[in-house]
């Protein structure tokens, strides 16, 4: 089942995304410009493979809610967010508003 909710942050309107499967939940919330995702999210990849794409992302472990997302601290980011001045250990929420 894949669920799309409203996330607010401040005025700031962005989008909640749950896929529930089998023995896990994917979890993201994203921005026009980046997303914050759950321990499913390959920074390694996104930095490595696909840095042509310049991907604005954040890592949380450990989150179950899109709750727990917003408040968790970020694991790992890719190197367009830490350009932006998005670092390990800020809460998603925000890393999120620096994404705007």
């Amino acid at each position: 089942m894949v669920t799309m909710e409203p996330i607010s942050i401040g005025e700031h309107t962005l989008v909640g995304v749950e896929v529930k499967l089998p023995k896990t939940t994917l979890l993201t919330i994203s921005t026009a410009r980046g997303y914050i995702m759950c321990g499913a999210l390959d920074v390694g990849l996104l930095n490595e493979r696909l840095g042509d794409r310049k991907i604005i992302a954040g890592r949380a472990v450990g989150v179950k809610t899109l709750k727990e997302l917003l408040e968790a601290p970020l694991e790992s980011v890719t190197s367009e967010a830490a350009a932006l001045g998005i670092r390990p250990g800020m809460a998603g929420h925000e890393a999120l508003l620096m994404m705007l």
